[in-house]
């Protein structure tokens, strides 16, 4: 979730653009106030906007998050994709336990497969395709954690990251420097926006979103290394 509402838009547009968002319903509008409240880092309201509109627009069937949190970003991709299965990710399973208290809630538990541990050694286990991936993670482990996941995503599939711009810092760095997690999102922009087999943009969106189709099949698709 981004720091402030102008932390990447000018004060203006963020709030004009905030003021074209739906209301939320009474269980998303709960976990964000408890994200809130208690600083978890959840997808923000728009951006869960997307992940619905982009799992139903991709009709996935089957969908990977890596970072789970209290589940924000999971019920959003369950329910923009009413038929689809989601596995997601997290190393903290006390956090995912309120995850399934909120995903059950929200009548879409059946559907959805908790993992507890380290995503770079959860994704390799996991059988694909995924028509969508959604990383939402450790940022220090994020390029590593789109290697995998790529291996894992269909052709044609859709990738969705979270967090591109950091609070704005990667764009307008503080006096003081970049933080650690910024020093991270700003070297994966610089992949994930030249990577061959992807074609991407990062849009400024909640606190910067990066949306990529996987273009061309890797080595592993076609049945290589030989």
């Amino acid at each position: 979730m981004k720091a402030r509402p102008d932390a990447i838009l000018r004060s203006e547009q963020a709030e004009y653009l905030d003021s074209l968002l739906p209301p939320r319903d009474p269980l998303r509008a709960r976990m964000e106030d408890q994200a809130r409240a208690e600083s978890i880092p959840i997808s923000d309201p728009e951006l869960g906007h997307l992940l619905e509109i982009l799992a139903r627009g991709v009709g996935a069937g089957r969908i990977l998050e890596i970072g789970t949190a209290i589940g924000y970003g999971t019920l959003c991709l369950a329910r923009g994709a009413p038929e689809a299965s989601v596995t997601s990710i997290d190393r903290d399973p006390e956090i995912q336990e309120r995850a399934r208290a909120f995903l059950t809630e929200g009548e879409v538990i059946e559907r959805v497969e908790l993992l507890t541990g380290e995503a770079l050694d959860l994704i390799p286990q996991l059988a694909g395709p995924f028509d969508l991936v959604y990383l939402d993670g450790d940022k220090g482990s994020y390029r590593r954690s789109l290697d995998l996941a790529l291996q894992k995503l269909r052709v044609g599939g859709l990738l969705i990251v979270d967090n591109l711009l950091w609070r704005g810092e990667v764009a307008d760095p503080p006096a003081e420097g970049l933080s650690e997690n910024a020093r991270h999102v700003e070297t994966f922009n610089v992949y994930f926006m030249i990577h061959p087999q992807l074609r991407a943009v990062v849009l400024p969106l909640g606190d910067g979103v990066g949306v990529a189709a996987k273009r061309v099949p890797l080595i592993t698709d076609l049945g290589g290394p030989y």
